[in-house]
């Protein structure tokens, strides 16, 4: 005769609590990727939408100026906007030391 090793066979309950177990461990794994995909969508819908908001108010400004001979008021507050942003983005390129050892050789 030959030896060999007998196992016993996992009980009903034992193989209902793994059976569970698994589907617990799927169900969650859906819903943290289910709750993924919503903070995908909520990152990502918004922005088209206020885009189209802008384009539509900028629109409206423009008609409204020329109807009402007015300046557009939106695009003087952007013009003050970008030369700050230039002036500060020179000023940032020129005072950099990077700038200053090139311009001291």
């Amino acid at each position: 005769m030959h030896a060999y090793l007998i196992t016993a066979k996992p009980s009903r309950w034992l193989r209902a609590v793994r059976r569970v177990r698994a589907c617990t461990v799927r169900v969650v794994a859906g819903l943290l990727m289910l709750l993924v995909a919503v903070l995908v969508l909520v990152c990502r819908i918004p922005r088209p939408v206020i885009n189209w908001i802008a384009t539509g108010a900028a629109n409206l400004e423009l008609w409204l100026s020329i109807r009402l001979n007015l300046p557009p008021l939106g695009s003087l507050s952007g013009l003050a906007l970008a030369r700050a942003f230039l002036a500060e983005f020179r000023n940032a390129c020129f005072n950099s030391t990077d700038h200053e050892r090139k311009t001291s050789r």
